[in-house]
């Protein structure tokens, strides 16, 4: 079994959030507080240690307290370049990813992952979640990863390819499928934001 002091858990803050009209996601109020605390509450009981992959606003992200990390350029390339970020900072043996904009995420997330990558020697296991008509939709920014995948992910980003699922095809990598479909959702327009907040309240 993985131990919860092995695992660091690094909330991706580093999008550009175009259809939210370029405001930086993680620090639009939920509830009357920035989205990012909601992530912090949910995640941080689940891991030894955070870390924050933020690209701007870096003074406002620090007063959580917590280490941030950059992308290695401003091109802002996506969940990739921040995987690279916390992988490359990341103190201990796993590293597990969930976006700043999904505040309801599972509190036992990082436990049934933890026990699907143990159980199978995986290099990586992400979530899936199962809608109300019973397909299951991969939720790959929400995922347990060894650290040594670092040179993996550098050798896949340096061809070009941002592209998330194609390189968890190039790993030993597995799923754990969540019943909640809600533990997943994430909010990218404003409209999603209220309808997220009115069936959370």
């Amino acid at each position: 079994m993985i131990s919860r002091t092995e695992i660091t858990g690094l909330i991706l803050a580093g999008g550009r959030a175009q259809r939210m009209g370029g405001i930086d996601k993680g620090l639009i109020p939920f509830h009357h507080r920035p989205l990012i605390e909601s992530a912090i509450h949910r995640l941080k009981p689940q891991v030894g240690s955070i870390m924050i992959n933020a690209n701007r606003n870096l003074e406002q992200y620090a007063t959580y307290g917590y280490p941030i990390v950059s992308d290695a350029d401003s091109s802002f390339s996506g969940p990739l370049a921040g995987f690279t970020a916390g992988l490359k900072a990341c103190p201990t043996k796993y590293l597990v990813t969930a976006p700043c904009d999904s505040p309801l995420l599972p509190t036992h997330l990082v436990e049934l992952l933890a026990t699907k990558m143990a159980e199978g020697s995986f290099d990586l296991v992400y979530a899936s979640s199962k809608d109300s008509a019973g397909k299951t939709w991969a939720q790959p920014v929400f995922c347990l990863m060894q650290t040594s995948l670092l040179e993996s992910l550098e050798q896949f980003m340096s061809l070009g390819d941002l592209k998330i699922d194609r390189w968890f095809k190039e790993l030993n990598s597995s799923s754990v499928v969540f019943d909640s479909e809600s533990a997943f959702a994430n909010v990218n327009t404003p409209e999603e934001l209220l309808t997220l907040e009115k069936a959370s309240s």
